[in-house]
């Protein structure tokens, strides 16, 4: 009888039950309502459902981010946790670079050639970049965090984990967390914003059918933007040199293995290592300061004042084209690609059935991936060693 009892008290004290805190019990809450909100109201789950898996795994089990040991001879005293190596990939900037390669085999840059006008709508959703960076460098924020931080207001998951990697790795976990999940939860933040700063009339406007764009355009297009751009700004090479490749896998036609691999079984297999190694950044005790949550608050509002700016130029476009552009295409100008666009779609169509906006929303939208790219080049640029 004593041994049954001793072996189940050396069982308990083996268990998570002794070393779990309060604030572990906070994230495990965090991480079952994101897995709630991805499962049952299907708020971008290929997102939130890695995320949401890597922070429970990591406030059960912190050993499961461990770095590896090394003894005085250089002998391996510990491997160290599985997600420790899928965070590598984050750290040099591998994964946010292989989903850009995803993003450009997906994307059809054709609305945004048939209307180039989108770039100005894409652009002006970057405002919330630059306010989120003032905002950041006030609460005392230094020049290379609050420029990590300020990519939030793009919501560019990716491109916020390859900045925070160069200009401040140790924010990186918190900034990538929040990217993400503002990213997912894009269906709930912008309708709002939307519906308060436009009319029901304005909602309602139908745009003029786009230009067909010839295949000639499409293929010119990611070869043009990369020479341009990394011209201009050689740090966007990563990420602005891959989304172009892969949307020339696209374009080209003549490689339809790698096209089918960079935009299915490779994304998705990136997104697994990404979202489980950004979840699991989201220890309690790195997570629940008040330094990240500066870092949510900024985001948030980042994402809204880029929502709200790419509305209010949507609406001046309106003005300007005698009625001809629907302003909710505006706020498609943020980096979520797709869903920014869908949200356009379906704030229209709640005003009119009958209105289809997607494909001018994916003009902006499309221009948003580019200009977050581009805005953080010009930070690597300035704030860079």
């Amino acid at each position: 009888m004593d041994y049954i009892i001793e072996t189940l008290i050396g069982l308990y004290e083996q268990s998570g039950l002794t070393s779990i805190s309060y604030k572990n019990v906070i994230m495990i809450f965090v991480a079952c309502l994101f897995l709630f909100l991805a499962i049952k109201k299907d708020y971008e789950p290929l997102l939130l459902i890695p995320i949401a898996f890597g922070m429970l795994l990591v406030n059960l089990f912190p050993g499961i981010m461990a770095v590896p040991e090394l003894g005085a001879n250089g002998e391996v005293l510990s491997a160290g946790g599985l997600l420790h190596y899928f965070y590598i990939g984050d750290e040099y900037g591998i994964w946010p670079s292989l989903v850009f390669l995803g993003v450009g085999a997906m994307t059809d840059f054709g609305p945004l050639i048939a209307n180039p006008k989108s770039f100005l709508l894409g652009a002006a959703a970057q405002a919330g970049i630059y306010s989120a960076y003032f905002g950041a460098i006030l609460l005392g924020f230094s020049d290379g965090a609050a420029a990590s931080i300020s990519i939030i207001g793009g919501a560019d998951g990716p491109t916020s984990i390859y900045l925070a990697s160069k200009l401040a790795p140790e924010l990186m976990g918190p900034i990538a967390v929040a990217a993400y999940s503002y990213m997912s939860l894009v269906p709930i933040i912008q309708p709002p914003v939307m519906k308060l700063l436009t009319t029901k009339e304005e909602r309602k406007i139908k745009m003029e059918q786009l230009r067909p764009v010839s295949k000639l355009e499409k293929i010119l297009f990611p070869i043009i933007v990369t020479i341009v751009v990394v011209l201009i700004l050689p740090e966007t090479a990563p990420l602005v040199g891959m989304l172009m490749l892969g949307n020339l896998f696209r374009e080209s036609h003549v490689v339809h293995q790698l096209t089918d691999i960079a935009s299915n079984a490779l994304m998705y297999i990136v997104v697994i290592l990404l979202g489980t190694s950004v979840g699991a950044t989201t220890s309690a005790e790195a997570f629940l300061t008040p330094q990240t949550l500066k870092i949510v608050v900024l985001g948030l509002i980042a994402f809204v004042f880029g929502t709200a700016s790419g509305v209010l130029f949507g609406k001046l476009m309106c003005k300007l084209s005698g009625g001809k552009v629907n302003p909710l295409i505006g706020s498609a100008g943020v980096s979520a690609v797709p869903m920014a666009a869908r949200v356009s779609q379906k704030v229209g169509a709640e005003a009119d059935p009958s209105n289809f906006l997607l494909m001018h929303a994916m003009g902006p939208n499309v221009a948003g991936v580019i200009g977050t790219a581009v805005a953080a080049g010009v930070f690597l640029a300035t704030f860079g060693k």
